[in-house]
């Protein structure tokens, strides 16, 4: 039986450590790009070319070098992870899935935080792509919804994908949830148990997600036809400390809300420590929904109802949108662009106890 093995010349046998790409293509049979494509994880071939590669890639013992690749292409195997978040859980989720994405590939990942409110913002992205030669950014928001950043990328011939609450570039460029379609459905379930006193607790000044989320909750008042109560409607900066101080607040009112959604869930546990401390019970007394999904929701008492945010399926498509250009194939075929948020019931919401003021 012939293998790809015994196809190679002597000399070649010898020089076997040094294989290169075009090696592999030539004994496969197959053109360097396809190999390329193999070796990238590409959607775009056929299940019998890939396996045929493989094939021949294991019984070469052929291991891609990345470093020489690098040098080729004048870029680093690097994917950047570029944010301005203050919630380290939603940075952990992003991180999740984006190593999902780049296993059992050549790329590693890089984690850069900047300031959006610095002055040398941009100075400083700039720095953080020239100096390790990245192959790819993803953009947080916050500052993927700056479009000057993405201006600084694409003018350093960096490959860009922004994340966001919606839409922020074209397609290839972007990966998008519903926050504000999750937000109306959340608060359409507060109003469908009975609540008409609802307190909001937005998110910080300037991100996109707060001006979502804050529009799916008017939305929802609206087609209910409740009126957005002003005094029952504060601020916080997505950390649980923001959540008590918001949550202090709207329990202080002289008739306060019976039901508050906080746009997040870290916000929201801080309503429910709020609660504790005025000895209230929740859902009894105070119903609570908070939005993202994260591990904290399920692990309070009582669990809390929440927005599932799909950040980390969001990061692992837009990772493999960038890295899909590793075989000059552009954006990566058939990884989605829009995400949905999806409301999960949990134990937070219950009915008011009494009939509630107007």
């Amino acid at each position: 039986m012939v293998t790809a093995a015994t196809r190679i010349a002597p000399a070649e046998a010898k020089a076997r450590a040094s294989l290169t790409i075009n090696d592999v293509a030539r004994i496969a049979g197959v053109s360097k790009k396809t190999v390329s494509r193999v070796i990238n994880r590409s959607p775009r071939l056929n299940v019998e070319t890939r396996r045929h590669v493989e094939g021949v890639i294991a019984e070469l013992g052929y291991k891609p070098n990345p470093q020489a690749r690098a040098l080729a292409r004048g870029q680093n195997f690097l994917i950047g992870l570029v944010h301005g978040n203050p919630n380290a859980q939603t940075v952990m989720n992003v991180q999740h899935g984006m190593l999902e994405a780049l296993r059992d590939t050549d790329f590693e990942m890089v984690v850069r935080p900047l300031d959006r409110a610095s002055p040398t913002l941009l100075d400083d992205l700039r720095d953080f792509i020239e100096r390790q030669r990245l192959f790819g950014v993803m953009l947080m928001p916050p500052l993927s919804e700056n479009d000057a950043v993405a201006q600084v990328c694409a003018a350093l011939g960096c490959r860009y994908v922004r994340m966001g609450s919606t839409l922020l570039d074209t397609p290839e460029r972007s990966v998008a949830s519903n926050d504000r379609e999750g937000v109306r459905e959340a608060t359409a379930h507060l109003i469908a148990q009975g609540h008409r006193r609802i307190g909001l607790i937005a998110g910080p000044s300037g991100f996109q997600s707060a001006i979502e989320r804050r529009a799916g909750f008017e939305d929802a008042l609206r087609a209910a036809g409740l009126p957005l109560y002003l005094e029952m409607v504060t601020g916080g900066d997505y950390l649980f400390d923001s959540g008590v101080r918001a949550g202090e607040e709207l329990l202080g009112l002289a008739v306060p809300p019976t039901a508050v959604f906080a746009c997040n869930d870290e916000m929201a546990a801080g309503v429910i420590h709020a609660a504790w401390r005025r000895g209230l019970d929740v859902p009894r007394d105070l119903s609570v929904i908070g939005f993202d999904g994260a591990p904290i929701a399920e692990h309070l008492w009582p669990p809390l109802t929440t927005v599932r945010w799909p950040i980390a399926s969001m990061a692992r498509a837009a990772t493999l949108k960038l890295i899909a250009a590793a075989d000059d194939l552009g954006a990566a075929a058939g990884e989605p662009s829009h995400f949905p948020s999806t409301l999960v019931r949990r134990a937070s919401v219950a009915p008011p106890v009494a009939a509630p003021s107007a």
